[in-house]
């Protein structure tokens, strides 16, 4: 269910079904102002100075001129350095002549609900294919090289102005420069694309297309990226689900043939791989899939973080009583699969990796309607044991919105 007071991140002549036949995965989209309440919710002192948090997850990533070009096979040489970032590794970098440098901070909604709310503008894609949003600090002619991803993007200009080009399509063939400890190259192929974003606007860049950005002016960009799984990640939960599985400990039974001795035929092969596909398709692979699946994309890349200052019970009750809500928290994965069992439709709820036991039937709706993108008032939990709404709190299932009220509630 899409929150109506974020409006799609998308051009009014453009819905979203037309998006995702026309767009998605296929070609990039500029959206003017798709974001505007992004322009001004950050200023870059903000950024620099959360990138140097002990628990943040940040990058410094410096460009120096080479100084014989020439003989060099890059006008660059790259360096990064990961968190924990100290100002020390900032203060040789201003109004430095040879180097410029960018900060990437990731998993930005955990220290910012408020801009986490604006993963709503983008409610026509499922909300477990969210990876996070990373921000791009960059003062005037900074970039981190021409690259590709492989995961969608949405680059949302916050502040100051960048330049993008795009380019060709790459594939595992592209050759990078060597030497460097990012992923970046030189040949991006004819430019199908090159304007300069100010705040508010949003571009849409599929997987695997080459892409440019350098800042005009000191900037921030932030990147709202989706991904889905790949199958080394879903075999790798299968193969953990399916330990527990008793049934298919039990050895195979195969047919057999005269062979020589030492022989492991194609036939047992084939044969083993029909056993496995059958068990697959079967009841029981459907649900040991499904789990697997589940689990799987509701995962976070980004470990939680515990809130250090938590309400009691009463005083949450006290804030919903005022008007807050509780709503389902951008930082965290929470999804349900729906199933039928027998004739018999059931929900099952899971968040950041964990199928969620022992749930009453008002629970359950209430986690999916949570999942759905809706906020629950009062009334709407009161059928729910306020201590379990406090263990969704406590694990960062969900988050207590006194935002609207007064400052009396520090949630």
């Amino acid at each position: 269910m899409h929150n109506p007071t974020i409006p799609h991140c998308l051009p009014n002549d453009i819905s979203p079904e037309q998006f995702l036949a026309e767009y998605w995965q296929k070609k990039p989209l500029l959206i003017k102002q798709g974001l505007p309440q992004l322009a001004g919710m950050f200023e870059p002192d903000d950024i620099l100075g959360l990138a140097l948090e002990e628990e943040v997850t940040a990058r410094l990533i410096t460009q120096t001129k080479t100084t014989n070009p020439a003989n060099q096979p890059h006008p660059y040489q790259w360096q990064v350095k990961k968190s924990p970032l100290a100002e020390s590794d900032f203060e040789p970098l201003i109004n430095s002549d040879n180097e410029l440098w960018t900060v990437l901070v990731q998993n930005l909604e955990q220290w910012s609900p408020e801009l986490g709310q604006l993963w709503h503008a983008f409610d026509f894609i499922p909300s477990w294919q969210r990876d996070d949003i990373m921000v791009s600090y960059a003062p005037q002619g900074a970039s981190v090289g021409k690259h590709y991803d492989d995961y969608d993007v949405f680059l949302a200009q916050g502040y100051g102005h960048r330049r993008w080009q795009l380019g060709k399509y790459c594939d595992e063939t592209t050759e990078f420069v060597e030497g460097q400890p990012i992923r970046i190259f030189d040949d991006m192929g004819e430019i199908i694309f090159d304007e300069v974003l100010q705040a508010g606007d949003v571009l849409y860049v599929p997987p695997k297309l080459s892409h440019f950005g350098v800042a005009e002016d000191e900037c921030l960009t932030f990147s709202f990226g989706f991904r889905r799984p790949n199958l080394m990640q879903v075999l790798d939960g299968l193969a953990d689900i399916a330990t527990s599985e008793s049934s298919l400990f039990v050895p195979m039974l195969l047919e057999q043939t005269q062979q020589p001795a030492g022989q492991l035929s194609q036939a047992s092969i084939s044969a083993i791989k029909q056993q496995l596909i059958v068990m697959l398709n079967s009841p029981l692979g459907e649900r040991l899939i499904t789990q697997t699946v589940s689990e799987v994309v509701s995962k976070r890349q980004y470990d939680i973080l515990t809130p250090e200052d938590m309400l009691s019970t009463d005083e949450m009750l006290e804030a919903l009583t005022d008007g807050a809500s509780i709503q389902a928290d951008y930082n965290s994965r929470l999804l349900y699969v729906e199933n039928k069992q027998n004739s018999e439709d059931t929900i099952s709820i899971y968040a950041n990796g964990q199928p969620l036991a022992d749930l009453t039937s008002s629970e359950i709706q209430a986690l999916k309607r949570l999942a759905d993108g809706e906020c629950l008032y009062q009334e709407d939990l009161a059928n729910i044991d306020p201590d379990n709404i406090m263990e969704w709190l406590e694990n960062s299932w969900a988050w207590l919105d006194t935002t609207m009220f007064d400052d009396e509630y520090d949630d």
